[in-house]
């Protein structure tokens, strides 16, 4: 949810009575007056904030990022605190940040509804909390504060007003004094109640919450909205506020909204003494409430918390943005008191946006090492989710066309943690006002790399391919990049820019490998030429183009060119690959549609590579967890002259062709399906795997009603939870070892 983030908590300076630091005076601004240029600064940045506010609460169209809105609103607060005679009674610091919709009725709340003071980082949080204690310890001498931590829904903020146990009212916040009234709308969403659990209800009492989408189904409805020719949603939050929104309660009954309350504002005939405690009575209500939150007692705890939300906040029901801690006391809410916009006993803490926007420079094809083109845009760069993007993939064409983008808009991208960067959609509002104007992307009709023809999409299939596999320098080069990856062979020395020197340099005209058959006949000499193109720099500053050898250092008179530290270690690394199992030689290949899973599957059914080459399709359909679309992909792949050349040259360069059967594991896991899930300390991933398999299980990477056991190590996520609510029995790692020896966990049973 956007909110406009309260003073810079860091600062230095004196506490005043509205909760905000002033600045100690320094040289540089002693008897400082506003410029006639700062005022304008002033008064265009007060302006922009009002039209961004519109355009978020009132259209749920923004034009901004919240990141961007949050650091516009903050250069306001610098302003305003340098030169505090610039602010005036309508300055955006000095108001709640919704505006009343003339579509609908306005109404009044009986309580205020506040923003909240925004802070971005752990060092913020600690000084707000510090300050936060001594208002207590100041108003309230040696009383104790419990902090109540919860999640910062992404939602629309929503007023439940009820009457002797009957809901009369629904409003947004709107300015926090006026809300627009949405009660039909807000009728149609099951999970909040028209008339209230139990009995000994308070004559009456405001209940606030959070309106929100379902992460799940925001992707359908977006699909939906294209399909019927409408723009689709930038995010969650945007959907649930279109959609509770609508003139038409039908077309708000079409939506899975949901609602999570999380405090409540006037209110006569309520006894509770903390907001933990009205918590527990808006659940007996059979009001929906957050099952997240808690009330810890130390910073401590708050940071552990805050860390923990920070690594899942993708496995949960809906969006957040921040994590909110609140004076759980009501005395001690009522002590600490308001600013005239924020409460001084809550503070939100917002973690870094994955949701920013820039612009679309152009929309470029990759051809990836199986021949499918993707499109992938190019844009300003920006940094998002703690590293800067420029680029980010599109996948298809039927996907540039879903999400209605074109070249030269202004776009929401978003990269949730280590996801792919994603293009959203398009920034609407402001497509008309590019210069220069948008346009359509086109797919190509021959490939950007070699030239050739571009294969149309297969019947079931919305891929485009260039069918020049053998020497389409692109897929050349993807498919040595993964031969080197985590998963196949492991070269950690072969990173994609390596890859490109082996097969794409600038100098010598001639690659040192033309096929990936080549890769393990590579020697130092044939290397010492290669050549790549950098940028030249001369002081940090990027002064032209260069080429500079990859391989080898570039070498003086005094000091012979050499191979670098990082070749001597990729020809270490390539000696060390050709001992790698056979899967990981079935996942080198690049065959389409094999995969580490079925690579698993496949080198446990056959044991060596000559058996699987000669192999029936039926006989390999018939592989647990193969079927028949590899089978048909493996058969075709080894139809071709040049790849089986391939598996003979890498034979005969030591590459390990057949596993060597373990025939002193028993076969203790016959007909089970192990999920693994968190960290191990005696196994990783993969040593998991190989023992599953090794001992006649299956090891599989998804939670199902056929799972036989989950093993839970530290940090398990979603899978954990999956498997709780399905009863599939948990083991830890001790029971898992017990598993693995005869059959069962320690004690005859799952070890949770």
């Amino acid at each position: 949810m956007l909110e406009q983030p309260g003073a810079p908590v860091a600062r230095s300076g004196a506490l005043g009575q509205d909760g905000k630091v002033t600045p100690e005076p320094d040289s540089a601004t002693v008897d400082a007056t506003p410029s006639d240029q700062l005022r304008e600064e002033y008064a265009q940045l007060a302006e922009e904030i009002r039209a961004h506010r519109i355009a978020y609460y009132q259209d749920a169209a923004p034009t901004v990022s919240d990141a961007e809105f949050d650091a516009l609103f903050r250069r306001l607060e610098e302003l305003e605190a340098l030169h505090p005679e610039l602010v005036s009674n309508d300055s955006p610091t000095q108001e709640v940040g919704g505006e009343v919709s003339a579509a609908f009725t306005p109404v009044d709340h009986l309580a205020r509804m506040y923003s909240l003071e925004d802070v971005f980082s752990l060092d913020e949080l600690r000084a707000w909390l510090d300050r936060a204690s001594a208002g207590v310890e100041q108003r309230s001498p040696g009383a104790r504060v419990s902090w109540l931590t919860e999640l910062k829904i992404d939602g629309l903020a929503v007023n439940l007003l009820y009457r002797k146990g009957e809901l009369v009212r629904a409003a947004t916040r709107g300015d926090g004094v006026t809300g627009e009234d949405i009660t039909h709308n807000v009728l149609t969403i099951a999970s909040i109640p028209r008339h209230l659990a139990g009995s000994d209800h308070p004559q009456e009492v405001e209940v606030r919450g959070e309106v929100f989408f379902p992460t799940k189904e925001f992707g359908q409805l977006n699909e939906r909205m294209v399909a019927a020719g409408k723009a689709p949603f930038a995010n969650p939050r945007n959907a649930a506020a279109g959609s509770l929104r609508q003139k038409d309660p039908a077309m708000t009954a079409e939506r899975p909204l949901d609602m999570y309350v999380h405090g409540i504002g006037a209110r006569t005939g309520l006894a509770a003494e903390t907001q933990s405690e009205t918590y527990d009575l808006l659940k007996a209500w059979g009001l929906p409430t957050s099952p997240y939150y808690k009330v810890l007692q130390t910073q401590d705890e708050i940071l552990d918390y805050i860390a923990h939300f920070g690594e899942h906040r993708h496995d949960l029901l809906h969006e957040i943005d921040g994590i909110v801690i609140k004076v759980d006391s009501f005395a001690l809410q009522r002590a600490l008191g308001h600013t005239s916009r924020v409460p001084r006993w809550s503070v939100a803490y917002k973690y870094p946006p994955e949701e920013v926007n820039t612009k679309l420079l152009d929309i470029l094809v990759n051809v990836g090492r199986t021949g499918r083109v993707t499109p992938f845009g190019l844009m300003e760069p920006v940094k998002v989710a703690g590293s800067t993007v420029g680029m980010a993939t599109l996948h298809n064409q039927e996907v540039v066309k879903a999400k209605g983008v074109m070249i030269g808009d202004i776009v929401v991208l978003r990269k949730a943690g280590d996801v792919i960067p994603e293009i959203v959609g398009p920034v609407l509002a402001l497509r008309d006002k590019q210069d220069p104007p948008v346009r359509e992307f086109v797919m190509p009709t021959e490939c950007p790399s070699c030239g050739t023809p571009l294969q149309p999409a297969k019947e079931g299939d919305v891929d485009i391919r260039c069918p020049n596999a053998r020497s389409c320098p692109s897929q050349l080069r993807e498919r040595v990049f993964h031969l080197a990856g985590r998963g196949a062979f492991d070269i950690e020395a072969l990173g994609y820019e390596a890859a490109i020197a082996l097969t794409q340099p600038a100098e010598p005209a001639i690659p040192p490998i033309t096929t990936e058959a080549e890769i393990f006949d590579l020697t130092p000499e044939k290397l010492a030429d290669v050549k790549i193109e950098r940028d030249k720099k001369v002081k940090g500053v990027v002064t032209g183009r260069e080429l500079v050898p990859y391989f080898y250092s570039r070498g003086t008179a005094k000091k012979p060119s050499e191979p670098s530290a990082t070749t001597r270690k990729l020809f270490t690394e390539l000696e060390k690959a050709k001992k790698q199992p056979l899967w990981r030689v079935l996942v080198a290949l690049s065959i389409r549609h094999v995969g580490p899973t079925a690579s698993r599957a496949l080198a446990t059914a056959f044991g060596s590579m000559e058996r699987i080459r000669t192999a029936s399709e039926e006989e390999l359909a018939n592989v647990d967890g193969v079927g028949p679309t590899i089978a048909a992909a493996l058969k075709e792949w080894f139809a071709e002259d040049w790849h089986r050349e391939i598996v003979d040259r890498w034979a005969a360069a030591g590459v390990r062709m057949e596993d060597e059967v373990d025939e002193s594991a028993p076969r203790t896991l016959e007909g089970l399906t192990i999920v693994v899930t968190g960290s191990l300390q005696r196994y990783n991933r993969d040593e998991a795997k190989e023992a599953i398999i090794t001992r006649g299980g299956k090891a599989s990477g998804s939670v199902s009603k056929n799972t036989s056991y989950v093993v839970a190590g530290e940090n398990a996520g979603t899978k954990l939870e999956k498997a709780e609510a399905l009863g599939i029995p948990v083991l830890d790692e001790d029971g898992f070892i017990a598993l693995l020896q005869n059959g069962q966990a320690s004690d005859g049973g799952p070890a949770t």
